[in-house]
C-alpha cells in the first residue's frame, strides 16, 4: 500500500485541514466582531472631515454661520431629492425606448427634453441655493464662497482626460448668439 494513499495519512491530513479551517474563521470572525472596552472602534480613529468643518475651515465661518450654512444644504438636498428621482425614472423610460428594435423617435425627443426641463430646475434650485448660502456670508466670505463654488462647478469629473479651462465670462446671451458660438 502506498504511504500517500493509505487511511491513517489521509485522515491526519483532513483534520489538519479541518482544524486550520476553523482557526482561520474564528480569526476572522474576532477581526470583524471583536473590539474590547478599552480600544475605540477603528473608524473613529480615521481622520474624516465633515461638511461643516470643510466651509468652517475653507470660510472662516462662525458657529452660527456653520448652523445655518447646514440647514440651508439639508433644506436644499431635501427639496431636490424628488426632481433627481423623477429624472432617474425619466432616464430610464428613454433607456428602454432607445435599446428597442425600432425606438420611436418622438417618444425619445419628448423624454429628453422632459428631462433638461427638470434639469433646469435643478440648476435654478441650485443657484438659489448659492445665492441663499452668500446671504449668510460677510463680503469677504463671500469671495471665498464663489471662488469654491467655480472650482467645484468646472472640476474635472472624468480623471483620465486632462480638462483645460480658461476663465470665462458668463453674461446674457441669446439662443442665436450661444448657437454661432458653438458653430465656430
Amino acid at each position: 500500500m502506498d504511504f500517500l494513499s493509505s487511511k491513517r495519512f489521509v485522515s491526519v491530513i483532513l483534520t489538519a485541514l479541518l482544524l486550520l479551517n476553523i482557526a482561520l474563521l474564528g480569526a476572522l470572525w474576532w477581526q470583524n466582531f471583536y473590539t474590547p472596552a478599552n480600544h475605540p472602534v477603528e473608524a473613529d480613529k480615521k481622520n474624516y472631515t465633515s461638511k461643516r468643518s470643510f466651509f468652517q475651515k475653507e470660510l472662516n465661518l462662525t458657529d452660527d454661520q456653520s448652523r445655518k450654512f447646514n440647514a440651508l444644504r439639508k433644506d436644499h438636498f431635501n427639496g431636490s431629492i424628488p426632481v433627481f428621482i423623477q429624472i432617474a425614472a425619466l432616464k430610464k423610460q428613454l433607456i428602454r425606448e432607445s435599446v428597442r428594435e425600432k425606438p420611436d423617435v418622438e417618444i425619445i425627443n419628448e423624454l429628453s427634453e422632459r428631462i433638461g426641463r427638470h434639469q433646469a430646475i435643478l440648476e435654478r434650485r441650485l443657484a438659489w441655493h448659492f445665492h441663499s448660502l452668500s446671504l449668510v456670508c460677510t463680503p469677504e466670505q463671500r469671495d471665498s464662497l464663489q471662488k469654491m463654488l467655480e472650482n467645484v462647478t468646472f472640476k474635472a469629473r472624468i480623471k483620465s482626460r486632462t480638462i483645460v479651462r480658461k476663465d470665462m465670462n458668463v453674461n446674457e446671451k441669446t439662443p442665436d448668439s450661444l448657437m454661432q458660438s458653438q458653430q465656430q
